[in-house]
């Protein structure tokens, strides 16, 4: 009898110690899963500034430091007992300073965790809203964002409120995070009104034309991408409980970003003619956004349907905004976050399957009432989601729209005409460059605006006022003449140049990596779906100084080599040079381009 009890107290030692393992275990987890989503505020900073134009680098980093240490101040303030206090009639939570008064017994890691997705909602806007925006303006809807609206809508969801007692599914976020910043984001640029240049009007107002504005460095928007993937594995998986439910969150979090991606990358393919670079690392991120209501509760299966979904409906979100909507949206803030967001809440409805572990956790705390119409569960769970969805996003509307106009109508929302023109970095922080030290496009200069808005009409004198051109010819005997000889040619043919011109005799030339177009224009190519006006192609200029060898003979070999029969060969520019003089020497003219010079 001893016996078994002895073994009965082992027994419940060992349970007692696995259960403090895995309490202590996924308690840690949960701190490291909201360090990551921490450090997607880098990832958002780097997309927004890569996407954007380097004069507004700074700016764009400022805003995305900004939201977060706003957030915080607001979040302990208010935001944090609004979304976890105490529920008052399913609404809002109970407003408190325990942070303040009961230190001891706060919620300290709910605090940190619930924060980092409070400044996540907050960020999303500054992209869509980028480039136009008064600094302080924004520092303002940061402020009521994290106060207010977040706290409120996820108390719905994830501090006991009305949704959450119905059975609403959101397990980490597209409808209260990703959705409500889509569509922050969709207003906000609606009444900021686009760039200048953006779109070209007729004289009735009508939008007839559409402009493409480059991000400044793809690198640093890829860059963000992958740290945002690699932080969204805290995002979906700091909330999980158990080691099957989180391998399987890990799984559905990295088929839905890649197939969206691959799906991406072949509809752009096939409509532009070539995979758009920047269309797909949104379109990983739309992925992201979709899977992440249902990560828990979906299969691979279901991941898979989810990503399609989600890099087409990126793409069409884009052009929807563009070409329909006249909305200016320089990241693809709502076609990732509001579009995707809406859709991956709505997509529980459709996938969410018992054969995922997560199914059974949500069901026993009630955070989901029934599987998916396509495994059999009916409308039950689907039509939760809709009203989860419409109740969620008619508070958004409401709500922001309020902010924005009174911000409007009191110190301004939009910065003026010429800080635009100039740049926020520096008419709002006082930053000359953001890349100081470092050469930037071509020609080591910082980027510039030239929109219709901008262009002025020059050389409009007559042909009969204009002063005549003049003729120089020079005197150097023919045997003596000095010759300049330009060309302008494809990159990958300069190796062939140089040779040939070694070959007769030219070895001096001075090489200059360039960007331009001939009457042609460049090759059409397309930029986040929108077809660029003049396409500058990289070139390579190279000047020679001919003295010796006779021009023609320059010219024929610099053709035989050049020539491909395909438009964008090249052009050969020959000048007269009136005098040459070597520095070192003092020698002038001939003499001059004798020897070897130091």
């Amino acid at each position: 009898m001893s016996l078994f009890l002895y073994r009965e107290e082992i027994v419940m030692d060992k349970q007692q110690i696995v259960s403090f393992i895995n309490e202590n275990m996924f308690g840690i987890w949960f701190l490291i899963g909201a360090a990551l989503v921490f450090w997607m505020q880098a990832g958002f900073a780097m997309v927004e500034t890569g996407f954007t134009r380097a004069k507004n680098a700074g700016n764009i980093l400022m805003k995305n430091l900004m939201d977060f240490c706003i957030g915080t101040v607001m979040f302990i303030l208010i935001g944090f007992s609004l979304l976890l206090g105490e529920d008052v009639l399913g609404f809002i939570g109970k407003p408190g300073f325990d942070i303040f008064t009961s230190y001891a017994n706060f919620d300290f890691s709910n605090f940190v965790f619930n924060l980092v997705f409070c400044a996540t909602t907050a960020t999303i806007v500054s992209g869509a809203m980028a480039e136009r925006t008064k600094f302080l303006s924004y520092c303002v809807y940061s402020g009521v964002i994290s106060a207010l609206v977040y706290p409120i809508e996820a108390h719905w969801i994830w501090g006991g409120g009305w949704l959450a007692q119905l059975g609403f599914h959101d397990f980490a976020g597209s409808c209260c995070i990703h959705m409500v910043g889509g569509i922050s984001a969709i207003i906000g640029a609606k009444i900021l009104g686009p760039r200048i240049g953006k779109f070209v009007k007729d004289e009735k107002g009508k939008v007839v034309k559409v402009n493409a504005f480059p991000g400044h460095s793809i690198p640093l928007g890829a860059l963000g991408l992958f740290i945002l993937w690699f932080g969204w594995y805290g995002f979906n998986g700091a909330a999980c409980t158990t080691i099957e439910d989180l391998g399987s969150v890990f799984l559905t979090t990295t088929i839905a970003p890649a197939i969206a991606t691959v799906t991406c990358m072949i509809f752009t393919w096939i409509k532009y003619k070539k995979p758009d670079v920047s269309m797909c690392l949104n379109a990983s991120l739309a992925g992201l956004v979709a899977i992440t209501a249902s990560c828990d509760v979906t299969d691979a299966a279901g991941a898979f349907v989810i990503g399609i979904v989600a890099g087409l409906l990126v793409v069409f979100g884009v052009w929807l905004l563009d070409y329909k909507l006249h909305i200016d949206d320089p990241v693809g803030a709502v076609a990732v976050h509001m579009m995707n967001g809406i859709w991956g809440t709505i997509a529980v409805g459709l996938f969410a399957t018992s054969k995922a572990p997560g199914y059974a956790i949500a069901m026993e705390s009630g955070a989901i009432k029934a599987e998916g119409l396509f495994y059999g569960g009916g409308f039950t769970q689907l039509g939760l989601q809709l009203l989860g969805f419409a109740s969620v996003a008619a508070w958004a509307v409401i709500c922001m729209t309020i902010v924005f106009l009174v911000i409007k109508a009191t110190i301004g929302l939009r910065a003026s005409r010429e800080e635009e023109i100039k740049g926020l970095d520096i008419c709002e922080h006082g930053l000359t460059s953001a890349y100081a030290g470092f050469e930037f496009g071509a020609a080591g200069m910082p980027d510039i605006d030239i929109t219709y808005d901008d262009v002025v009409s020059v050389g409009s004198e007559s042909v009969e006022n204009a002063v005549p051109a003049m003729v120089k010819t020079s005197d150097i005997p023919d045997d003596k003449k000095i010759t300049k000889v330009e060309i302008l040619m494809k990159q990958e043919r300069f190796e062939a140049l140089k040779k040939a011109m070694n070959d007769i005799g030219v070895t001096g030339m001075t090489v200059t990596q360039v960007l331009g177009c001939g009457a042609q224009k460049g090759a059409p190519e397309y930029y986040r779906g929108v077809q660029m006006e003049m396409q500058l192609l990289p070139k390579v200029q190279v000047e020679m100084v001919i003295s010796k060898v006779p021009v023609m003979d320059v010219i024929n070999a610099a053709r035989k080599v050049l020539y491909t029969g395909h438009i964008g060969d090249g052009k050969i520019f020959v000048y007269d040079v009136e005098n040459v003089v070597k520095v070192r020497t003092g020698e002038t003219g001939f003499d001059a381009l004798q020897g070897e010079d130091d």
